[in-house]
């Protein structure tokens, strides 16, 4: 309650409620009772907040409790004859028959003496009311009834009870209080009118001399004093003393009291608190009061710290000086329950059967002593020094070695400083006055008592200590590492793992089996110094060791390191200012190694069953803490450098592993310091860094030094200390404390010598006259040293100081050592042994120990408190490992479902941390302990040779039941791991290593067994393939068509059925269910966003997952991978095949296939992924194709699909080499192929389909060629190949060159030649219609071989545009670039003028006109154009001729003749003038008319025997008219070609010479009856041959 609510504890008229006669409160009516139903919640709250008020008339309120008082006092026989002044409210003075006195002020001390010592007047007579004395004698009035006299007189004209005298309305009842004759009853009356006139507000603020009235009051209730009588009362005096001091503190008077007064009652409350003799609820009820009040007290020092703002100095400097007089003496061990100011504690109390002088006496001791107050004492309000005085009172109380003090005692003050530091535990640690008490006795205290085997103790120190840690650890860096340290030591395991059946130890690898500090235990070798032996209890208590602690101690610590392990930045900081000092332990990363340990379910047998789940809790909070900053902004200023602090760990891990080689071999220790940079040359930086680290072995230490050849180390080890002004025995102790003194003579005489020689050079002394005395003083102290302390000794007569002196008689310099300088020597030996802390374990070592913990404060520096995220990257890094390994274990051997949820999340969370931060190998880790958690990543393939494809409903769902499915269907476990591994793996694509191996194991398998598609996406959409082929299952059921109700005999005859045809049993319900459950849980892992993730990551993120992949390809496909019967067209598979073990047929496994199919997608997404990923892939596709006779022709197919997309999607990255693949593919076995030339020749159309140097490449490759040639003979490759032939010709720019001119030419000759097959069609035609039968005729064209033989005709001739185009880029010599163009066409088309397919026939023969007829064919100057009489032209003919070319068409192959005679005929007139130039041209005509003879003795027909001479005769006239053919006689020249014409003619048409009459007549006579035909003149005659000519061109 504010002093500002208190303030108005006035009852004011617009407050107040109005009041009817009989004091209730008047109700409103109406309308007002709408308004206060409306604020009903504001009204009580403004009630609550305000005093209490009263209904009563408050003066005539406190005139009752006086009332009560004193008729309770009357009662008793020492106040019967009292005045009854008190209850009538009159003058207690006599009636004055003199002069009025003047008016004295109520409460003044002139009103208080004027009184005799007696407490009777001077003058006049008692006027009394009733009662006499003895022997008539008037009682006098008893000065504490007078007081309450006083009060009612002075109530008497008092109007507001708000404005009278606090002090002295308070008076008479601590006059009460405070007497020592009064009896409980009447004390706990005058407590009880004090409590309700504070709680009234009688007495508040506003009162006059509230100050003083608070500090009387304070001082009365704490030198409270009563008879004792019945204990049940006097219990309940204290308690209301308790309850009454807690009100004074909490209400608006507690801000006033002093410091002095804080100190009194709190004195009090820890005196009820302590006295064994009074009950356990009073001592509970008191110890409940004090933790209240300290609560008020400490929380007044937040206020403290608002009002100084940042004069803070200020504050604490003022402190200072104010100690004085503030001073707490609690009585934890005596009688009394309030100690009064004037008298001892252990006075008796006073009784009842003292004399009544005496009690009187006392009476008015009392009254006097609280009257007398003086009104310019100054009271001010209490600060820091009472807290600092309760704070040490409090702490002094926890001193393990102070025997007074019993461990109730000290639970009690560990509660209440606990409830100190949870209110201002900070601001303690801001105030030197407080902050020195709680570093340095409350650490110590509580670290020792930490040790103790006092459940009670135990428990409360550890909550202390971990709150004195969360709120003050700034200023306790050395102590918090001491107290972890301790805790960490005492609850890790001191056993392995044990090893689980079902648990992999590889899953567990990470959990350390002992704390990183750990150090061995202490050599006790017998050259070592003798040691002070302690029990192994003793040594536990001390806390020089862990110790093993009982199960309930480790509960209670596990508890204490989960409290401070839930503050999210209490391991950030242990990380930054621990782990990240060279010269501190790592106590983040031990402490999470603990937890880890502890969290496994063994950890309960030497501890609790609650401690594996508390440690399990504290390491997913760690997790979770990180988890929950990961988004928060960083947040760096003011804090350590994150690079300077991996440094730091970087040379740390220098150190601890030289310190290491150090203690082993102390010169290779210095080398490895040397080469890395710790130490330099120097022995003084080796010096330095021996003493600095508390890594080095003491021992080893002590016997390097010594060793001869290290003076130089000695002496820089020796300048380091600084022995000015110190005595020998301290510069003695100040060195051995540094390393341990090694046991061989010479060895310490070295180092005596050394330090001697130091010593009287540099300390200063005069005392010590040469090098030589404190030689010898030092061998004298170090073995008094001894003598004293060596438990070999015990029970003989140790040295003496005498003694001591005689040793050393005429040392120094001839003289002796001053008396005094020896006695203090030896006093200091005697008392304290020189020890070396770490060998020893006692209460002197722990002393040591710690003072030398607070002079390293200092250096140290504070605490560095960071509540950031920006190391969390750094100590995720660090402290991975046990957490992983402990969730894995954990994982495997839970059975509880919470356990699971937790794991679940954990993992989830160390995933998203890993993945933000990159901490690849900790992703990796999860990766794959997840993968074997779901007995999925196992390296045999699972067996599907028993798959069974079940449809469960008749929408058409179906589910594979396989080994797989029902087994992981079976376990809940492998499930919920499945889901969590690719609940980790999705979104942490780009982070992941090493652990897409374990993923894409588990892919295959489940791409295998048909429980997940070959993609998710569009991606593998990019080259066009059908779906990847799986074995098809060894049966199909359908059980939604199945009746439900089968009875016995069907399911046993359906099990006989299965048996007979050896088929697989039906899988059972239990099976089908099994597998719909794995269907689901696939389904729930949400593959498809993965698979998208990856097809968006960054190409170096791809590169860990190809590789992953091509590392699941077989070595040996055949001796690893099972028989998989996949049922195709392609493959066709029988039973008995597919049992036979001894075939060596390759073998097809689905899952390479995937492979390769994956890894080509990925690397074809686009230029980057082809640049990074390319070649890797195109390596392993020809390696597939490298070796086609060992693997299935299936696998070969789509690998060579897969390399020719690379081919294309790389050919500026010269991964794959065009000519390298098409020569491996040329190479197949022929059977293999055919099986692959689907694929094969859809990859080359990929790659040819755009023109450019990759078509051009592999077009003028041979082994293309030969592919196409090859695969052009397979019906089902045919149509693809001539596609491909027919897109190469015509494409524009056309694809051939010279370099496959001719293997195309020959290619499409094969095309049309295979087009014979239409002539079967035709010659039935005719058939059917010779017979008259009416039928469709079908056109030869409508086959589609044919048709491809039409188009090879079309296309050959239509190359003859590009032969002259050919022949310039040719480079070859006229007569070679014409037979190596245009004679591969002509033979192409000759060779298709006699296919039977009379449409091929007819277009050849067109084309083969065309081609002969062209201009283009002689416009060269060489002669090599003649060769088509002789290559072209003859040779058809000649086919013509015989008969198996004739039979294959009669009547079309007639008419052929026909035509080729003509053509012949044609192509000689054409090129008649050049032929006549030609040396052959004899040779040639008489060659073409042994043909024409050929032809006309064929013995075809009528048509040849009509033709040949007609054509004969065009040609004889054109040569004739020509002036080719004459007779000699026109030109002798000609005669040979006329003779030998005629010659050859005559032999087979002996008419056509006369026929044509060529020659000129002879005049002969002519016949009678004609006309001689008059010679047309040579104008008309050259008309006629120009005609002639014409006629035959046309023909």
């Amino acid at each position: 309650m504010s002093r500002d609510e208190q303030s108005n504890n006035t009852m004011e008229p617009d407050i107040a409620p109005e009041s009817n006669n009989s004091g209730l409160p008047l109700h409103q009516s109406g309308a007002g009772n709408t308004v206060v139903n409306a604020n009903t919640q504001v009204h009580n709250t403004e009630y609550r907040s305000r005093p209490v008020t009263v209904a009563v008339d408050p003066v005539a309120l406190v005139i009752s409790e006086c009332i009560s008082v004193t008729s309770a006092m009357r009662k008793h026989a020492r106040w019967a004859g009292s005045s009854v002044s008190s209850i009538l409210g009159g003058n207690p003075n006599p009636v004055q028959l003199g002069p009025p006195s003047p008016l004295l002020r109520p409460g003044s001390k002139s009103s208080t003496t004027s009184f005799g010592g007696d407490g009777t007047q001077d003058f006049g007579v008692a006027n009394r009311w009733g009662l006499r004395g003895k022997r008539g004698k008037s009682m006098q009035d008893n000065p504490l009834m007078a007081g309450f006299g006083r009060l009612r007189h002075e109530l008497s004209s008092c109007k507001d009870i708000h404005a009278f005298d606090a002090p002295a309305l308070l008076n008479p009842f601590l006059q009460v209080i405070q007497a020592s004759s009064t009896s409980a009853p009447i004390t706990i009356l005058a407590l009880k009118a004090i409590r309700k006139f504070l709680s009234y507000g009688f007495i508040n603020p506003g009162s006059p001399r509230f100050p003083l009235a608070m500090q009387s009051l304070s001082t009365a209730i704490t030198h409270c004093r009563f008879e004792a009588s019945d204990s049940a009362q006097d219990e309940v005096v204290l308690l209301m003393i308790l309850h009454l001091m807690e009100d004074m503190l909490s209400g608006p008077g507690g801000a006033l009291l002093s410091d002095e007064s804080v100190c009194e009652m709190m004195e009090t409350g820890l005196t009820m608190c302590c006295q064994s003799r009074l009950s356990e609820l009073l001592r509970r009820t008191a110890e409940a009061a004090m933790v209240r009040m300290c609560q008020i007290i400490f929380e007044h020092l937040k206020h403290l710290e608002v009002e100084a703002g940042d004069d803070l100095e200020a504050l604490d400097n003022q402190t200072n000086g104010d100690m004085e007089g503030v001073k707490m003496v609690p009585s934890t061990n005596g009688n009394d329950v309030i100690a009064s100011s004037d008298a001892p504690t252990n006075e008796p109390r006073e009784s009842s059967s003292g004399s009544e002088n005496t009690t009187h006496d006392a009476d008015e001791k009392s009254a006097r002593t609280s009257e007398e107050s003086d009104d310019s004492v100054e009271i001010k309000p209490y600060s820091l020094p009472s807290m600092k005085e309760l704070f040490r009172v409090l702490v002094d109380l926890l001193d393990p070695h102070d025997k007074q003090q019993g461990d109730t005692m000290r639970v009690m003050a560990l509660r209440i400083i606990h409830v100190a530091l949870e209110v201002a535990g900070p601001s303690i640690a801001r105030h030197p006055a407080l902050a020195v008490v709680a570093e340095d006795r409350l650490c110590r205290h509580l670290f020792q008592l930490v040790r103790s085997d006092n459940m009670a103790i135990l428990q409360e120190s550890l909550i202390v200590a971990g709150t004195l840690l969360e709120t003050c650890r700034g200023v306790l860096k050395l102590q918090q590492e001491l107290f972890l340290s301790y805790l960490i030591a005492c609850l890790h395991p001191p056993v392995e793992i044990p090893r689980e059946p079902n648990i992999d130890p590889s899953l567990y690898d990470g959990i350390p089996q002992r704390p990183s500090g750990v150090k061995p235990p202490p050599s006790q070798g017998g050259n070592s110094r003798a040691s002070t032996p302690v029990p192994v209890k003793d040594r536990q208590k001390l806390g020089m060791e862990g110790g093993a602690r009982k199960p309930d101690a480790r509960q209670a610590m596990v508890e204490s390191v989960g409290a401070l392990t839930r503050m999210p930045s209490f391991l950030v900081e242990l990380f930054v200012n621990y782990d990240s000092d060279a010269n501190r332990g790592n106590l983040c990363e031990d402490m999470i190694g603990l937890l880890s340990r502890s969290a496994l379910p063994d950890s309960a047998t030497w501890s609790t069953t609650s401690v594996p789940p508390l440690c399990l809790d504290a390491l997913l909070g760690y997790v979770q803490s990180i988890a929950d900053r990961l988004d928060n902004q960083p947040v760096a200023d003011g804090l350590p450098d994150r690079e300077v602090l991996r440094e730091e760990r970087h040379r740390k891990k220098i150190i601890i592993k030289g310190a290491s080689k150090f203690n082993e071999n102390p010169k290779e220790g210095l080398g490895y310091l040397r080469e890395s940079g710790i130490i330099s040359d120097d022995p003084a930086s080796a010096a330095r860094f021996l003493r600095g680290t508390s890594r080095i072995s003491k021992a080893v230490l002590g016997e390097f030094l010594s060793k001869r050849g290290n003076d130089e180390y000695l002496a820089a080890f020796l300048d380091l200390f600084d022995f000015s002004g110190k005595r020998v025995d301290e510069a003695v102790r100040l060195l051995l404390e540094s390393f341990r003194l090694p046991g061989e003579s010479p060895l310490i005489e070295r180092i005596v010598t050394a330090f001697a020689k130091k010593y009287f050079a540099s300390s200063g002394s005069d005392v010590v006259a040469s090098e030589d005395a404190v030689f010898v003083l030092t061998y004298a102290i170090i073995m008094l040293n001894v003598d004293q302390h060596s438990p070999k000794l015990k029970g003989k007569k140790r040295m003496e100081l005498a003694d001591f002196a005689r040793n050393l008689r005429g040392v120094n310099a001839k003289n002796d050592f001053p008396p005094e300088f020896l006695e203090s020597t030896f006093e200091a030996i005697k008392n304290n042994e020189i020890i070396l802390p770490d060998e020893h374990d006692n209460q002197h070592a722990f002393d040591y120990a710690w003072r030398e913990l607070l002079l390293k404060t200092e250096s140290a520096g504070p605490l560095v408190l960071c509540d950031t995220n920006i190391y969390d990257a750094d100590m995720f890094a660090t402290t991975w490992k046990p957490i992983v390994s402990t969730l894995s274990y954990v994982f495997m051997s839970a059975t509880d479902d919470a356990v699971f949820s937790r794991i679940v999340t954990g993992f989830d969370q160390c995933a998203q941390i890993a993945s933000r931060y990159g901490i690849t190998d900790a992703l990796d880790r999860i990766i794959r302990n997840l993968s074997y958690m779901t007995t999925l990543d196992a390296d045999d393939l699972s067996n599907t040779s028993l798959n069974t494809e079940v449809k469960v409903s008749d929408d058409g769902d179906s589910v594979m039941v396989s080994e797989l499915a029902v087994k992981l269907g079976r376990d809940f476990k492998a499930q919920l791991a499945t889901l969590v591994l690719f609940r980790v793996v999705k979104g942490s694509e780009q982070v992941i290593r090493d652990g897409w191996r374990h993923i894409i194991r588990i892919w295959l398998k489940l791409f295998v067994n048909s429980l997940i598609p070959s993609f998710f996406n569009s991606d593998s959409g990019k080259l066009k393939l059908p779906k990847i082929p799986l074995h098809t299952p060894s049966q199909v059921i359908d059980r939604a068509a199945k009746t439900a109700d089968t009875g016995l005999f069907s399911a046993l005859s359906s099990y006989i059925s299965s048996y007979a045809a050896d088929d697989p049993p039906e899988p059972s319900a239990e099976e089908v269910e099994s597998s719909l459950s794995t269907a689901d849980c696939i389904k729930a892992c949400d593959l498809e966003s993965v698979f998208a993730n990856i097809s968006a990551l960054p190409a170096d993120s791809l590169v860990p997952l190809l590789e992953a992949l091509l590392n699941e390809l077989p070595d040996d496909e055949s001796s690893t991978v099972p028989v998989i019967t996949v049922k195709t067209d392609s493959l066709p598979s029988s039973p008995a095949s597919a049992s036979k073990p001894a075939s060596r047929k390759p073998t097809y496994d689905p899952a390479v296939v995937y492979i390769l199919e994956f890894a080509t997608v990925l690397a074809l997404r686009d230029n980057e992924t082809v640049g990074l990923l390319g070649k890797s892939v195109a390596e392993a596709l020809q390696m597939i194709l490298r070796d086609s006779p060992q693997h299935h022709p299936i696998l070969v197919s789509r690998a060579a699909f897969y390399q020719f997309s690379v081919l294309k999607a790389s050919y500026d990255h010269d991964f794959v080499r065009a000519p390298v693949l098409l020569h491996a593919i040329s190479s197949f076995p022929k059977e293999t192929l055919a099986k692959t030339s689907q694929l094969v020749l859809q990859g080359l159309k990929l790659c040819i389909e755009q023109p450019g140097p990759l078509r051009s490449e592999i077009m003028t490759s041979p082994d293309f060629w030969v592919i196409l040639r090859t695969l052009a003979l397979n019906p089902n490759a045919s149509p693809t190949v001539f596609e491909i032939l027919e897109g190469g010709v015509s494409g524009t720019p056309s694809a051939i060159i010279a370099d496959n001119y001719e293997a195309a030419i020959s290619l499409l000759n094969e095309y049309a030649t295979a087009a014979k097959v239409g002539a079967v069609v035709e010659q039935k035609g005719e058939r059917r219609q010779r017979n008259a039968r009416p039928a469709k005729k079908e056109a030869s064209s409508d086959n589609a071989v044919v048709s491809r033989g039409v188009k090879a005709v079309t296309l050959i001739s239509s190359m003859t545009a590009r032969i002259p185009h050919l022949m310039k880029q040719s480079h070859l010599e006229n007569s070679e670039a014409w037979s190596a163009y245009w004679l591969p066409i002509f033979q192409a088309l000759t060779a298709q003028c006699t296919n039977p397919c009379r449409e091929v026939r007819s277009l050849a023969f067109s084309s083969l006109q065309r081609s002969l007829l062209s201009p283009e064919l002689t416009c060269s100057d060489h002669e090599e154009w003649t060769a088509i009489f002789g290559e072209v032209l003859f040779p058809l003919i000649l086919r013509l001729l015989k008969p198996e070319v004739y039979s294959t068409d009669r009547d079309g192959m007639s008419e052929t003749r026909v035509q080729a005679a003509s053509l012949l005929c044609k192509t000689f007139l054409q090129y008649l003038v050049l032929l006549s130039k030609w040396d052959g041209m004899l040779d040639l005509w008489l060659k073409i008319i042994d043909i024409m003879d050929r032809l006309m003795n064929s013995g075809q027909g009528d048509s040849l025997e009509e033709a040949v001479p007609e054509n004969l005769k065009n040609v004889l006239l054109f040569m004739s008219s020509s002036g080719y053919l004459v007779p000699p006689s026109k030109n002798p020249s000609q005669e040979t070609l006329w003779v030998e014409t005629w010659k050859r003619i005559d032999r087979f048409l002996p008419d056509l010479r006369a026929e044509l009459a060529l020659e000129e007549p002879e005049p002969e006579p002519e016949p009678q009856g004609k006309q001689p035909q008059a010679e047309l003149p040579a104008e008309q005659q050259a008309e006629e041959k120009s005609n002639s000519r014409e006629q035959v061109a046309a023909a």
